[in-house]
Formats: C-alpha cells, sequence, structure tokens
C-alpha cells in the first residue's frame, strides 16, 4: 500500500487538507456506485474500474485514486465522494 511517511507527506492540491486513507467502508459505497454506473471523475470521464484504494481529503468530500500504490494526486482525476460514504 502507501507508505507512511509519503502519507504524511502528501496533501489535497486544491484545497491543501490533509489526506486519509479510504476505508472498507468508503471504497465498498464507491464501487456500488461505480458498478452502478453513475459515477464520473472530477474531469468529467466515466469511471469503470473498481477502487481498490484511495485517499479521502480530510472534508471526507473527495477521493484521490490510488492505482498499483501510486497515488492519482491530479484534481481531474479525483472522484466526488456521495454523501453517505
Amino acid at each position: 500500500m502507501i507508505d507512511q511517511s509519503l502519507l504524511d507527506i502528501l496533501i489535497c492540491p486544491e484545497t491543501k487538507q490533509n489526506l486519509s486513507l479510504a476505508s472498507d467502508d468508503v471504497l465498498q459505497s464507491l464501487n456500488s456506485a461505480i458498478g452502478g454506473g453513475s459515477v464520473s471523475n472530477r474531469g468529467g470521464a466515466a469511471v469503470a474500474e473498481p477502487v481498490e484504494a484511495g485517499l479521502v481529503r480530510e472534508d471526507g468530500q473527495v477521493l484521490y485514486p490510488v492505482r498499483d500504490g501510486i497515488p492519482i494526486m491530479l484534481i481531474n482525476e479525483s472522484i466526488q465522494l456521495p454523501k453517505n460514504a
């Protein structure tokens, strides 16, 4: 997964808020929505593949996906989380 020392220095490029690893509950809720075809990233592209890991912004509103152990810290690749995630 992500090394804790890396996680300690990563911040949201948009708001500069701290990030934390997404919980299993958040990932399950998001992947359920992805399976239903109702998720797009903030750049407007449909998210078709399940998210295996992610970093959640401190306010809980946005997730940055982690692919192959690499955090994708691009605002357009981030995903707005549902209010109940």
